[in-house]
């Protein structure tokens, strides 16, 4: 049965890879870089990379950031990934495409609160990465969902 788990994987993932649209390729890119930062999160230099994400001072002084968080953040990661790779397979059904565009609100809420509310970030390069692919999604989302759903906002 396992074996026939990757060629499975390449059938699905076949019309996104050759596909003329842009947007499923993002959201599949998005969702295999977050796999491997769902990874680090388990691995030991998990937490020295989450700290850059989570970068002010007063975070790393109160240990904020520990292995727990780390896992944590992971885990989230994980899931938005998963939602993020449906979004990318299934960019026609429009409830699958509203989940991932809400995974982005999510997220950029997250880290907007971290940095102005909770001021747990700096805005350096640990933070700038996750805002730039959170708003660039929303906006291309929001402006590509008649395209792909047959239906607008």
């Amino acid at each position: 049965m396992f074996p026939n788990v990757f060629p499975a994987i390449v059938d699905t993932l076949k019309p996104i890879i050759f596909s003329k649209n842009y947007l499923p390729k993002w959201l599949l890119f998005i969702s295999v870089v977050s796999i491997f930062n769902s990874i680090q999160c388990f691995s030991k230099i998990g937490i020295s990379l989450t700290k850059k994400v989570y970068s002010n001072t007063s975070a790393k002084n109160n240990n904020e950031i520990n292995s727990l968080t780390c896992r944590l953040f992971g885990t989230w990661t994980f899931i938005a990934c998963m939602i993020r790779l449906y979004g990318a397979i299934y960019t026609s059904n429009e409830q699958v495409y509203q989940l991932c565009f809400i995974s982005y609100i999510v997220a950029l809420g997250h880290f907007g609160s971290e940095l102005i509310v909770f001021r747990a970030c700096k805005f350096d390069k640990g933070i700038a990465g996750p805002f730039i692919v959170a708003t660039t999604s929303l906006i291309w989302m929001y402006k590509q969902k008649e395209y792909y759903t047959g239906s607008s906002w």
